[in-house]
């Protein structure tokens, strides 16, 4: 029998504990933090030993190997301590990847990923297909991966890519890379090497899915050997194999299947959703699933909560919650997809940010800005002399009260942090959530 650690008793960390116990390991968990009261009675139930506050327990124990959650850096001590024992140290998906017998279609990138696994998900259960969705969205891929599916659709992080051997997607998706996380990764070069981890162990009969107008993309292609089959999305120039943007009409061809449609009836606007829809129906194309299917999936999609999402009106002004835009990229395309003038909310943990890619379009759409963080003073330096107004607050409530003061008659309000939350909320849903529940205070 197999003795493992996981490290981490979140999502991720809860569902690797359940599916070694279920394939009989040996498992202890260990969590630096308190354990929430449900995820000790799922533990308790199963017969699962464990520790919360501490990894003094861990640190006494000889495992096999350990499965660390993504949310520990590799620059914390108890990585560093296993580390230098010599001890395996995997992540979620990789033990997760052991004990799966569908195809897995994997998606990563900087920005998109969400809505394009949510929309491959739409467009493969919709053609017919039995299949999971989970990752870094809702359920840990542990959780699901023993499921009688055909397809596992997963998506995945720098971070849990950082920890994987033998992880092989049938299918990759990668969505445009751009400079985020710097404060967990080395350098930039380092996050462009994790994201491309994804295609690690393809081969010639796989297949990657990738955005051929991002210049990061491109350039690792065309500088490394790549096992798998190329299939570039594209909307400023033709391919001819994968798919492009043409007349308002996407075009996707894979080996001898063509279908193009138009989009002028997409509920879910602007250039990166073209991009989105562009990759999750490559997909949909590759399973050759017809025509008409995909056309009305991708007609049908409203986005996913906390991207774009249309909140309220209220005196002809629109809130929207963007607060999944935890980086830099993110928010541009937020901001460049506005139509009217925008009271923007922008703030929180800095990830190493670098504002000023956002002054051309921020001198386009904004009218005022609205500080969310413990410490706002680079955004308010960084933006200070563009807008009329520039507020500093505290709360979600400061935020939508200023808000909605000097917002008017048909602008915008838009959540669209460029940061993480953990200042202030539990996380980026956190954040969506307080922000709905304020604007529907009003």
């Amino acid at each position: 029998m197999n003795n493992i650690i996981i490290l981490g008793a979140a999502e991720s960390g809860l569902g690797s504990a359940l599916l070694a116990k279920r394939n009989k390991y040996d498992v202890f968990v260990s969590d630096s933090s308190e354990i929430s009261d449900q995820v000790k009675n799922k533990l308790v139930e199963s017969g699962i030993d464990f520790e919360q506050n501490s990894h003094q327990k861990a640190k006494t124990l000889k495992p096999d190997f350990i499965v660390k959650s993504p949310g520990i850096s590799d620059a914390n001590d108890i990585v560093k301590f296993f580390t230098s024992t010599s001890v395996k140290i995997i992540s979620e998906i990789e033990f997760a990847s052991l004990h799966c017998n569908s195809k897995i279609i994997g998606v990563t990138g900087s920005n998109g990923k969400t809505t394009t696994t949510t929309l491959a998900y739409k467009l493969i259960s919709e053609g017919g297909y039995n299949c999971t969705i989970s990752g870094n969205i809702g359920n840990s891929f542990s959780s699901v991966c023993e499921n009688d599916t055909d397809f596992s659709i997963v998506e995945v992080s720098s971070f849990q890519l950082d920890g994987i051997e033998s992880f092989k997607p049938h299918i990759a998706i990668l969505t445009a890379i751009t400079p985020d996380h710097l404060d967990r990764h080395k350098n930039f070069e380092a996050y462009v090497e994790s994201k491309f981890k994804i295609i690690k162990n393809q081969s010639e009969k796989d297949y990657l899915i990738y955005d051929s107008d991002c210049e990061i993309i491109d350039s690792y292609i065309k500088s490394n050997k790549i096992k798998s089959k190329l299939l570039p999305f594209s909307i400023k120039k033709k391919v001819d194999q994968g798919a492009y943007f043409f007349n308002n009409k996407i075009n996707i061809i894979t080996e001898k299947n063509k279908i193009n449609m138009p989009t002028e009836n997409f509920l879910v606007k602007g250039n990166h959703n073209i991009k989105n829809a562009m990759a999750a129906a490559t997909v949909a194309n590759l399973l050759k699933i017809r025509k008409e299917t995909i056309r009305k999936s991708l007609e049908h999609f409203q986005g996913v909560e906390h991207r774009l999402e249309n909140v309220l009106t209220i005196n002809k002004v629109k809130y929207i919650n963007d607060s999944k835009a935890t980086n830099v990229n993110a928010t541009y395309y937020a901001l460049e997809s506005m139509e009217a003038p925008t009271v923007w909310i922008v703030g929180g943990v800095d990830k190493g940010n670098d504002y000023s890619d956002l002054k051309k379009v921020v001198g386009k759409r904004v009218k005022a800005i609205i500080c969310l963080g413990l410490n706002n003073m680079k955004i308010m330096d960084q933006f200070e002399n563009m807008v009329e107004y520039i507020i500093d607050t505290k709360s979600m409530d400061e935020a939508v009260s200023a808000a909605y003061k000097i917002s008017s008659t048909g602008d915008c309000v838009l959540l669209s942090p460029a940061c993480a939350s953990f200042d202030l909320f539990d996380d980026f849903e956190d954040r969506g959530r307080q922000f709905k529940a304020a604007v529907r205070k009003l």
